[in-house]
């Protein structure tokens, strides 16, 4: 529920602006308290949220998947070992449909990437005043639980594939072969400048897709949960239950999405002329 002490507009910045640590302009060192401040921190300026849930909830998932294979047992499996191997038979298709290459990093990667970004895009259904007012009891200013609506946290896993897919398209074709395929196609050595445009585009468009539809998918839903909590508590209720019900094929279809493209993109990565 909104706070009385909060208008429609401030509630929803304050609940938009994340938890800021970096350093001021008078050389000091602390947390930003308003956007004013954390925009003034600069770049190096960190989003101690985004980091706290980002690191926790890839360490629940490696201790999740290790508890899982410690206690496996053909005869009588466990609720949480079924659900593992679910999803790695799941992911192991897709990875077979999909990557036509042959490479022992991308499975394990498709893992990852799905079941981190499933993790930290369920973090939108928890309530939206329930994490930051207790954050708010122990003087914590600012609290956004759902790191995939920091643009920070999806772009920095967008480089890391973009890095994987020029590693691999270099480790594959050679530097000549890479730069050939940028340079030469579609039309040819007579159109190098315009084949290098096209083939630059959209080499740079695909970390810069993956990063802003996973950030723009839940940094819509978040706001959806912000917009109903401002509404009386009747209210609240018969749209939040709906939408979170819908919001959870958002959830899964994103991590399906960022983690199909990752495939598909160091697939061709591989494709040698």
């Amino acid at each position: 529920m909104a706070s009385e002490n909060l208008t429609a507009s401030s509630y929803i910045q304050h609940h938009l602006q994340n938890l800021t640590y970096g350093q001021h302009p008078d050389g000091t060192w602390g947390i930003a308290h308003g956007a004013e401040e954390a925009a003034a921190m600069g770049f190096w300026a960190i989003h101690l949220d985004t980091m706290l849930f980002s690191i926790g909830l890839g360490i629940l998932f490696l201790w999740l998947f290790r508890k899982a294979a410690k206690k496996v047992s053909v005869d009588t499996p466990s609720g949480l070992q079924n659900f593992v191997e679910l999803m790695v038979e799941f992911v192991d298709q897709s990875v077979k449909e999909t990557f036509h290459g042959k490479n022992k990093v991308i499975a394990p990667l498709a893992l990852t990437i799905f079941v981190w970004v499933f993790l930290m895009n369920t973090m939108d259904l928890v309530p939206v005043d329930f994490l930051p007012h207790l954050a708010s009891l122990l003087g914590v200013p600012y609290f956004r639980v759902v790191p995939t609506t920091d643009l920070n946290a999806t772009l920095g896993m967008s480089i890391s594939v973009f890095i994987l897919i020029i590693y691999y398209s270099i480790k594959v074709k050679g530097v000549s072969g890479f730069v050939g395929e940028l340079t030469l196609q579609p039309f040819g050595k007579w159109m190098i400048p315009f084949n290098l445009l096209l083939e630059g585009v959209g080499l740079l468009a695909k970390p810069v897709s993956l990063a802003l539809r996973l950030f723009g998918n839940l940094y819509a839903g978040e706001l959806i949960f912000i917009l109903i909590a401002i509404l009386p508590w009747g209210i609240q209720w018969a749209l939040s239950v709906p939408w979170a019900i819908f919001h959870i094929l958002v959830i899964v279809l994103q991590a399906f999405i960022f983690m199909m493209l990752t495939i598909v993109y160091l697939s061709m990565a591989h494709e040698d002329h």
